[in-house]
């Protein structure tokens, strides 16, 4: 089979790859800081709960939470799950990196100095206009490395999808090679890959220095 073959079949599964990507940092960016703000709450059972579910999240495989997610509704209340499929998987990538990035947003929100809040308040900010306008800023900045560890994480991890026979770049690689007996596609989706996150390591690199006002 020639080069251009292989390409255009796999290319249905570059693009559902891309979507997983895209939809989880849509969901799980905004979901981690929301997260974050009830592992930091002044209420301890609020913040005992959070901590045990960011524990369970971050201690147990991908794969597993995926399954859990997609067969719950089936298992609980006898729901048909045909097309249940592809929402069961972007919930439970959004879900688990919702976690991580919740423990990352926190780090940076704890390493802000005091200071800052209370100057903020004697020059009567809100505590929402404090957040937004003075921490926020300087938080994203602070957690910028880490964020760009995990999102190339997630480049790689969207090949867990096929564990819910979801048929994304990887599993479409590894049907043309079983069927055609070549490694070509392996090959293929490798660069594919490398090349996701050369750019996406570009990108936070330009983010990084554009913030770096110091």
């Amino acid at each position: 089979m020639s080069f251009s073959t292989i390409m255009e079949q796999m290319s249905m599964g570059m693009f559902r790859s891309m979507s997983i990507f895209f939809l989880t940092l849509l969901f799980s960016l905004p979901l981690g800081l929301v997260i974050a703000f009830g592992r930091m709450s002044k209420n301890k059972i609020i913040s005992g709960i959070i901590s045990f579910l960011i524990s369970i999240l971050r201690g147990t495989p991908l794969m597993l939470q995926l399954m859990v997610v997609f067969y719950f509704p089936y298992y609980l209340f006898g729901m048909s799950i045909g097309n249940w499929r592809f929402p069961a998987i972007i919930v439970g990538f959004s879900i688990n990196y919702a976690a991580y990035f919740a423990e990352i947003y926190r780090t940076g929100i704890e390493a802000i100095p005091v200071g800052q809040y209370e100057a903020a308040h004697i020059l009567g900010y809100s505590k929402a206009q404090t957040f937004f306008k003075i921490i926020f800023p300087q938080v994203i900045k602070i957690i910028i490395p880490a964020m760009t560890n995990e999102i190339i994480t997630l480049v790689k991890d969207t090949s867990l999808a096929f564990s819910l026979s979801y048929i994304e770049m990887f599993t479409v690689a590894q049907q043309i090679a079983a069927r055609d007996t070549t490694f070509l596609p392996f090959v293929i989706a490798g660069i594919f890959y490398y090349v996701f996150n050369l750019l996406v390591s570009f990108i936070m690199r330009r983010v990084e220095k554009k913030l770096d006002y110091y």
